[in-house]
């Protein structure tokens, strides 16, 4: 674990996942936890790279080529969340605020690419900033997604007591029994999934991929969860076009939670080709996205 400070604000960071295990403000909670012996629980804080969510079948194709990835989904029979998030990470730097971490994707089964990772976290006035590299340092082209999967929360308020509001112009029809694509995004205009002036999580189940998120006139893309004692944002560069909102109802010590979860494509990409990212061999990639505590 790496931890890092910035005036009243912390964080924690895990070396196995260069996940986010923690993010408090003056002892206030801002993103759900686990313990420090403990695996993340649901996704928490973990790095979802070289693709977001799910691959369909486990399987896709790259030039031409069937690649078959490990099936880590079995019940479903998907290849979910990428190849990193169980694996240590080096560390490149660690200062009082700021931590940054690598790995290195080689090629392997289902994936024939060779990709630099890496993830930096840092602390100051605005909050926390996490920001993606990848590098391809292989011999082809490759595609790839980026995501994560942090459960903010408005500090110390209940989650069914929350308003989530959500930058998403449209939402991603699902096979519920394989949690994968069944259709093309359509637009959340006048549907239950219109999350854009704001709506209560009270009795609200989802676990859901919203697409076409538009950045405000600062040039970012914000989210936000807020109750009647203040609030947290979850912001992202334009890159993080899609979100997955997950809110469970048994999260370990906490009961409901939310996942609010930035992704550069949908579930299912490597598939559809549908924003996809690609990079040539000595080409790099890179964005960020954070939270930020409100009132």
């Amino acid at each position: 674990m790496l931890g890092i400070s910035y005036e009243g604000a912390t964080a924690v960071i895990t070396t196995v996942g260069a996940g986010l295990r923690s993010f408090e403000v003056d002892g206030v909670p801002y993103v759900e936890t686990f313990g420090a012996d403990e695996k993340p629980p649901m996704g928490a804080g973990t790095v979802l790279v070289p693709w977001p969510n799910r691959t369909a079948g486990a399987s896709w194709v790259l030039d031409g080529v069937r690649q078959q990835l490990e099936v880590t989904e079995p019940a479903r029979g998907n290849a979910v969340h990428g190849l990193v998030r169980r694996r240590p990470w080096s560390v490149l730097e660690h200062t009082g605020s700021l931590v940054s971490l690598r790995v290195l994707i080689e090629p392997q089964a289902g994936w024939p690419a060779a990709l630099d990772v890496t993830v930096s976290y840092a602390l100051d006035d605005r909050g926390l900033t996490v920001t993606h590299g990848v590098t391809n340092v292989g011999e082809v082209a490759t595609p790839f997604g980026v995501g994560m999967h942090p459960y903010p929360r408005a500090g110390n308020a209940s989650t069914d007591s929350c308003t989530l509001t959500l930058a998403a112009t449209t939402v991603l029809p699902l096979d519920r029994e394989r949690m994968v694509p069944s259709g093309p995004a359509v637009p959340v205009e006048g549907t239950e999934f219109d999350f854009r002036g704001g709506r209560g999580l009270d009795g609200m189940n989802l676990d859901t991929p919203f697409g076409g998120c538009e950045p405000s006139e600062d040039g970012l893309v914000h989210h936000t969860l807020v109750s009647a004692g203040g609030g947290v944002e979850v912001w992202a560069d334009p890159a993080f076009r899609w979100v997955q909102v997950y809110t469970p109802d048994s999260f370990p010590g906490r009961g409901r939670a939310v996942a609010v979860e930035p992704m550069t494509c949908p579930p299912d990409a490597l598939n559809s080709g549908v924003d996809l990212i690609w990079v040539s061999p000595g080409e790099s990639w890179g964005a960020r996205w954070g939270i930020r505590p409100l009132g």
